[in-house]
């Protein structure tokens, strides 16, 4: 528990600065001093610059008001007074003209300094800010989506302001959860500025607490309650926002304002369905891909305008057919990726995500030059789009351009430095770029992450089989989770591995499973023949996927195939596939 030191009211230990005052939290009991020593003060049509801790008027003032002068410790004696002016009179008389001079002096160079100093303080401009995830007060894990979510859409409408960099979602979330130092969390996302918050709801009822921090003072700069009701919830969010850009003082053009206000929904309802799909796309398992799709189907019940829903089901059926997580054939999951997108771009032209998830679906229907067009079209409207250099990236391995996917996919990691999906395929873009080397290093670091991210694992294996550590492989893809996604990721690699090694009788077992499975993956049993020395059974596999299309999408430049490319059967694949040989 934390308590402010000069009004004692109570917080918990989230918050850093008390709402009412301003004055920086301490732990423990409150110090009883009550009210400042300073002088009452008020502003003038004024707030906070950025850097200063707002005073109790600040906070709660809003119209015209003046300093309050402190009264006077004690009234001047009068004993004496007639004799002394006399005696001094002629005194004061001629020292007036030079007290004037030394007064004006004083007052040029206190004036000279005190505008170097405060244009110097004042000068202070916050150009980069970090959104915490919030804190959900309630306890209950199923109203994570809309703490996470509220966070979230702040950063988003923070991004499109062009002077401001603003630390990802996927940047802030290892914090979610932890009491980290503001200067800590502001070093490690080289950021200046700090934005925390909690949220409780009660039925229909919403409480939420936002403030901003000046990490390099540590000094709050803003904070505000808003109680609101759930239908609130889209205006308090565009509220906030506002709210958050007026108090770093940053001018917007109309474009800008525009931006920062636009509603891409008229229903609350629909965007809290929304925020519930977005949660479960994040964890991008079987379960929660289908839950995602149910959550953005009902979204576009309410409102059939409502974009962002469009793409991000598109996002969720393009995970799901390229996994094989989804309970429908390829083809049926690209035509809704597809129509999802398109309807996206119908309804908002301007919209990155929209031409992204547009590309992302062409890729995996091999449309190669349509995937291009899209991701670039993505890329003109925000060159800042981290989901859009990443998908370029991966288009670029696919046709061939291994050292320019792994300019793109540095550029993605670069604006979006946590993302470990980014991470871990930027250690694939090194590998197809026969960086063997530094693509085992990436690879090693991103599981390092986070040992139990299942794509942090897939890389790192895959590494090991292209370097030709095969009892490191094994030893990786053997101490994995058990859940049917990992097996199924890992397969190839085991089968891969254990038939380097002369375990054949395991690798030819790992092929049954894969074959007797409707959702198995081509390259996968074409990767496990090739070790086997099979090639006939690899490119019957090979044939097999070009009527899937499922996974194939890298094998014009993936390593591990590198000895059937001679074969003119593998050049007649890629040229099957529309990819040059």
């Amino acid at each position: 528990m934390k308590r402010c030191p000069e009004c004692g009211r109570a917080y918990d230990n989230t918050m850093m600065f008390c709402l009412d005052d301003g004055a920086e939290l301490l732990y423990g009991p409150a110090s009883g001093a009550g009210a400042s020593d300073e002088p009452a003060t008020a502003i003038l049509h004024s707030t906070a610059a950025p850097g200063e801790a707002p005073t109790r008027a600040q906070i709660h003032t809003t119209e015209q008001t003046a300093v309050l002068p402190r009264r006077a410790e004690a009234e001047p004696q009068e004993n004496l007074r007639d004799s002394t002016e006399k005696q001094s009179f002629s005194a004061n008389r001629a020292a007036k003209p030079l007290a004037a001079l030394v007064v004006a002096v004083l007052v040029l160079v206190g004036g000279f300094f005190g505008y170097r100093y405060f244009s110097s303080a004042g000068s202070k401009q916050i150009n980069s800010i970090a959104v915490m995830p919030f804190e959900n007060r309630n306890s209950d894990a199923d109203t994570d989506y809309l703490s996470d979510g509220l966070a979230d859409s702040l950063i988003y409408r923070l991004s499109q302001l062009p002077n401001l960099k603003v630390s990802p979602t996927s940047s802030v979330m290892r914090y979610k959860g932890k009491e980290t130092d503001v200067a800590q969390i502001a070093n490690e996302l080289e950021v200046d500025a700090v934005i925390s918050g909690r949220l409780v709801q009660r039925s229909d009822d919403l409480s939420i607490s936002v403030q901003l921090i000046d990490a390099r003072t540590k000094k709050l700069i803003w904070a505000e309650q808003y109680d609101r009701k759930m239908t609130d919830l889209l205006a308090t969010q565009r509220e906030i926002a506002t709210t958050i850009t007026q108090k770093l003082q940053i001018k917007l053009s109309g474009e800008g304002e525009q931006k920062l206000a636009k509603k891409y929904t008229v229903s609350d309802e629909a965007y809290q369905l929304y925020l519930r799909g977005q949660y479960h796309l994040a964890r991008r398992s079987k379960d929660d891909l289908l839950k995602a799709i149910d959550y953005y189907e009902r979204a576009i019940k309410l409102d059939p305008n409502f974009a962002l829903a469009y793409v991000g089901m598109s996002y969720a059926y393009s995970s799901g057919i390229g996994n094989a997580f989804l309970p429908f054939s390829f083809d049926e999951g690209l035509s809704r990726a597809k129509n999802a997108a398109i309807k996206a771009i119908d309804i908002d032209p301007n919209l990155a995500e929209a031409h992204t998830a547009m590309g992302t679906a062409f890729r995996l229907e091999w449309n190669w030059p349509e995937a291009e067009r899209a991701l670039k079209k993505a890329l003109e409207i925000d060159p800042n789009n981290a989901s859009a250099h990443y998908f370029y990236g991966l288009y670029l391995q696919s046709v061939g351009r291994t050292g320019d996917a792994v300019r793109e996919i540095k550029t993605a990691v670069e604006l979006e430095p946590m993302s470990l999906i980014m991470q871990a395929n930027l250690a694939g873009a090194y590998l197809f770029d026969r960086q063997s080397e530094l693509g085992l290093d990436q690879a090693k670091r991103t599981f390092d992450l986070d040992p139990n991210f299942i794509s942090g694992r897939f890389w790192l294996a895959y590494a090991y089989c292209v370097n030709q550590k095969y009892a490191e492989a094994i030893e990786l893809i053997e101490s994995a989770p058990k859940d049917e996604v990992s097996q199924r990721l890992l397969a190839r690699f085991r089968g891969y591995a254990y038939a380097k090694t002369g375990r054949r009788g395991e690798a030819e077992a790992i092929l049954l499973k894969l074959t007797a499975d409707t959702a198995f993956s081509a390259q996968s049993a074409a990767m496990i023949y090739r070790a086997l020395g099979e090639k006939d059974k690899a490119f019957a596999a090979l044939e097999n996927g070009l009527t899937g299309k499922q996974d194939m999408a890298r094998i014009k430049v993936d390593p591990l195939f590198d000895d059937l490319r001679d074969d003119p059967r593998f050049r007649e694949i890629l040229k099957r596939m529309g990819l040059p040989e």
